[in-house]
């Protein structure tokens, strides 16, 4: 191509939510295309951030600066001391640097699809198409802002996501998936083409979303399964989808270009659900001026907050807030017995059941525990119940600390805390091996000495030796 030079160039294909158990031990002889990276490179399960949740562990995984310092402990954020004011964290959020900033204003052309939390699009020195944080595609969504058009040309109607993954009906889901999948590479071939470009990167959202749509179906231990269900081979056969998309892409990275495949976290099979705020009602830490008819979201329930000591998010994991004197409008826990209300529930959630009063090992942390600079509002407790194998769910009106039905729709899989690193330099420069300790920040670095540019000092990952 005209504008191919003798310089340095990084290809990233992120895949949010590829698990090392699938990709590496279970299917990679038939997934021929990240095999071939696999024997040309360097490998191994890539430790995600705390919480290993998509947002925010793309920036983490970009800027090299944990969640602390991002001030984002996940998709929405509270935006003060109040009860009910939230924040969505798009790009907005981010106050750091992340690797395709540094790029830019080192004159270094960039090339960005999906990536999350890039929405709404700011300048960069190349194209970019943001990410599943879009609303819609009414909004501008590309830079610069005149590309919108020709995605539409190339592709249609763009998908920033799947409409509902979490829904009974199978088929659209599944037909959703593969038709987001195909646009997304679609674009990025033509833009690989078209561009002049140095740094590559674009987010698959798919493996994330077949997932935790279809994993009962695919896993044999999971305690809804089925067997002989038609959705046994979904996963796999998407995961075979991805790698031929894959291949397509591979064709553009020269014999300057180095690759890398990533994934922000892993999955696991989903136990069921713990009611952490039914939890706390039966504990005596969360008071209901109104016992609520039916399941609702925490946010519509008549709370007591003068009888409340603290209450729980749902999500994939729990975040536990207390309801403190002079922090909070409605405090009733003594700033001096902060510590000793920590403990106690510390203490108590940990020792939470299964149904069958099994214990689960649940992890309670406390955020100086995770985060050494804590930015925004940091929650009082992070709890990954039962390991994440079971997830946090928020709902009151259950009357149910266990539940196998979740409260935002049916969903097979939680995160798991290791995702994946793939990365091959230019043929014929290493042998495969297996990489031991990769953890998310490592990633900025590496590409960074890569493209031969100095690693910021501020940065905490660690350059990857290959």
């Amino acid at each position: 191509m005209w504008w191919s030079r003798n310089r340095k160039k990084v290809m990233v294909i992120g895949l949010d939510s590829a698990t090392p158990q699938l990709v590496f031990d279970q299917w990679l002889d038939r997934l021929p295309n990240i095999r071939s990276l696999i024997q040309r490179g360097a490998y191994g399960p890539m430790r995600s951030c705390d919480p290993p949740i998509t947002v925010p562990a793309w920036s983490s995984m970009m800027s090299s600066k944990n969640p602390g310092r991002l001030g984002v402990y996940g998709f929405r954020n509270r935006a003060d001391y109040s009860y009910d004011k939230l924040s969505i964290a798009n790009s907005t959020a981010i106050k750091e640097d992340r690797v395709w900033d540094i790029l830019s204003r080192a004159g270094k052309r960039v090339i960005l699809i999906g990536v999350p939390q890039t929405y709404p699009p700011k300048p960069i020195n190349g194209t970019m198409v943001t990410c599943f944080l879009t609303p819609d595609i009414t909004r501008q969504y590309t830079h610069p802002p005149e590309f919108k058009k020709e995605v539409e040309q190339v592709v249609g109607e763009y998908l920033f996501d799947v409409k509902d993954f979490r829904s009974e009906q199978k088929d659209g889901t599944l037909e959703q998936i593969h038709e987001m999948t195909r646009k997304r590479f679609k674009l990025a071939r033509y833009l690989l083409h078209k561009e002049d470009w140095d740094f590559f990167m674009m987010v698959e959202m798919g493996v994330d979303r077949i997932q935790h749509a279809f994993w009962k179906y695919m896993d044999k231990t999971h305690r809804k399964h089925s067997p002989g269900n038609p959705y046994e081979n979904a996963i796999f056969e998407y995961y075979q989808y991805v790698d031929r998309e894959m291949g397509e892409l591979l064709s553009f990275a020269d014999k300057n270009t180095t690759v890398f495949v990533v994934s922000d976290h892993g999955a696991k099979k989903m136990e069921g659900g713990i009611c952490i705020n039914e939890w706390l009602i039966r504990n005596g830490y969360l008071t209901l001026s109104e016992q609520p008819a039916a399941p609702m979201p925490l946010a519509k329930a008549k709370i007591d907050w003068g009888g409340t000591k603290a209450w729980g998010e749902g999500g994939y994991y729990s975040r536990l807030f207390l309801n403190v004197r002079g922090r909070e409008p409605n405090g009733v826990v003594d700033p001096a017995q902060y510590e000793e209300v920590r403990d106690e529930l510390i203490r108590k959630i940990e020792a939470i059941p299964d149904e069958m009063g099994r214990p689960i090992g649940t992890r309670v942390y406390r955020p100086e525990q995770l985060y050494p600079v804590r930015k925004a509002i940091a929650p009082d407790l992070v709890v990954y119940f039962g390991d994440l194998s079971w997830r946090s769910v928020g709902s009151v009106g259950l009357n149910v600390i266990h539940t196998f039905e979740n409260d935002t729709g049916p969903d097979d899989a939680n995160h798991a805390e290791h995702g994946i690193l793939i990365l091959a330099p230019p043929n014929g420069t290493l042998s495969s091996h297996r990489l031991d300790g990769l953890q998310l920040m490592d990633v900025a670095p590496t590409i960074l000495r890569v493209m031969g540019l100095p690693v910021p000092s501020d940065m905490e990952g660690r350059i990857v030796s290959y």
